[in-house]
């Protein structure tokens, strides 16, 4: 090798290490825990484009669970207190439902718009708009502590009704968006994480804040020191997304996620996908299946001080810990589902498991809410609440897989809309039921509708087409690294074969 040939290869040397170094650099100080290839690189007939994880991906889906927290928090704050805010109002028992139940309702006729609008304006705008429609029921509550009141205290509620709308199909499209293939079912866990802890909150804090005193102004006194916490809460967390949260990573975390940026906004039609997704027979059979479940947990949870204070006269402190019981050992159920359908990627078999559990969970439950112990009824509601709210990622995450590569929000929106409806039937059902025929009567009945979804799920053929997506990218990337060892192979063969053999 002379001189010049030597010098031209240590430029070429040091022009490499530049463009390192300048690659380097443009990568955030520990935020790239992931990077495959800088360009877009061509496999055959196949496109592989870059993918990075960013660790700030952990931060949105905390600051989301915690906005998630705030509003179903307060879903259930006034039903685990409701013989209180009956009186302090002078209202029924069925009024105070509604409180719970103008969740559901408001979900019903606004998900398709929000969804819509999710597809357009992205992750960004819907934070946005949640965090402020939450931020504004919560003041609006400040102003209605007066028993003249409750219609402002309703229109509070709705506000936040509103906002919830805007929150429950978020926890899937941010678990695709920032998470990487192997952990898309635990990050989709940690946000509905956020959902049930505020539900378990509202079921502790109402009863210890607000207690059930015969005094109007020290019962109002209560009542605003409640409502004051809750409106400093959301303002801050709305304050945070205004300034922090992120629509989505410069660069995508996966394959799917790439494939999905790179199709034209003027080629997606959202009735289109409707349509599609309304064609697509295991997610039909998935939609009533999550609803029946979902909706016999709102029934539980609306009616959950009735049904203590019928066999435990004055527990309402303990119907609002059962209440968390309930909700803390789902929130165990879902982190537990989350990580082992990232390592199983067994969607139906753990799915349909899941919901026979939940049905035997109100089978025992039911046997036992009236014999009189309520130690025996934490653990038969803790019980039930594993499997029946460890059920919630469970749905969002295999509706993802059969529906790819339809728009998660629009999958996840569908699933909380039969969810909601289901909800509003069965609690209104089972709250007429509990009236004429007792608490029993009232859970066998929901009993009989998770036997109905038990046998529904093992109906649901079992098409994981993110899974194939996903397999056929790793296929792909095996076949291009196969096909850089060889080419380096030959190259340094080539190089190592005297002139006079070549």
């Amino acid at each position: 090798m002379n001189m010049t040939e030597k010098q031209a290869q240590e430029d070429t040397c040091e022009e490499q290490s530049k463009a390192n170094l300048e690659n380097h650099l443009k990568v955030d100080a520990g935020d790239a825990a992931k990077l495959t290839g800088d360009q877009t690189q061509e496999v055959g007939h196949a496109s592989l484009q870059p993918i990075r994880l960013y660790k700030r991906r952990w931060f949105m889906v905390l600051l989301f669970s915690s906005y998630s927290l705030c509003n179903s928090y307060q879903w259930i704050q006034y039903g685990i207190i409701s013989n209180i805010f009956m009186k302090f109002y002078n209202v029924d028992a069925f009024t105070i439902d509604w409180m719970s139940m103008i969740y559901m309702l408001t979900y019903i006729p606004f998900i398709f718009p929000v969804t819509w609008l999710l597809d357009k304006k992205g992750l960004r705008v819907i934070a946005l708009v949640a965090t402020a429609l939450n931020c504004a029921g919560t003041w609006i509550k400040v102003a209605s502590v007066r028993p003249d009141l409750f219609p402002v205290t309703l229109l509070g509620q709705f506000c936040c009704s509103c906002a919830q709308v805007f929150i429950l199909g978020m926890p899937s499209k941010i678990a695709s968006v920032w998470f990487g293939s192997e952990e898309v079912s635990t990050a989709c866990s940690i946000g509905v994480f956020g959902n049930q802890l505020g539900i378990a909150i509202g079921f502790l804090v109402p009863p210890i804040l607000v207690p059930n005193v015969d005094d109007m102004d020290e019962l109002a006194h209560h009542i605003r020191t409640m409502f004051f916490i809750t409106a400093g809460v959301a303002t801050f967390l709305f304050i945070l997304v205004v300034f922090v949260f992120q629509e989505r990573p410069i660069i995508p975390p996966t394959q799917a996620q790439a494939t999905a940026r790179s199709i034209p906004p003027e080629q997606y039609s959202y009735m289109a996908s409707i349509l599609r997704l309304l064609r697509n027979k295991p997610f039909i059979l998935l939609i009533i299946t999550y609803g029946l479940n979902v909706g016999c947990f709102y029934a539980v949870g609306t009616l959950l001080n009735r049904m203590i204070i019928e066999h435990y006269p004055g527990e309402e402190v303990n119907a609002g810990r059962i209440g968390l019981t309930i909700v803390i050992a789902g929130m165990v159920g879902s982190l537990i589902c989350g990580v082992w359908l990232d390592r199983t990627k067994t969607y139906k078999q753990t799915t349909l498991a899941v919901y026979f559990m939940s049905l035997v969970g109100m089978i025992v439950y039911a046997a036992t809410l009236s014999l009189g112990h309520l130690w025996v009824v934490f653990i038969t509601a803790g019980a039930l609440g594993f499997f029946m709210t460890g059920y919630l990622p469970l749905g969002f995450e295999f509706a993802v897989e059969l529906t790819y590569p339809e728009s998660e929000g629009t999958s996840s929106g569908l699933l909380n809309c039969s969810a909601q409806v289901f909800g509003i039937i069965f609690t209104i059902c089972q709250g007429r039921i509990i009236d004429k025929f007792g608490t029993l009567a009232g859970n066998i009945f929901l009993c009989v509708f998770l036997l109905i979804g038990t046998i529904m799920t093992g109906l649901i053929k079992s098409d994981l087409r993110r899974q194939k997506a996903n397999l056929l990218t790793k296929a792909a990337e095996e076949r291009q690294k196969l096909g850089q060892d060889y080419g380096a192979t030959t190259l340094i063969s080539q190089q190592q074969t005297p002139p006079s053999q070549a």
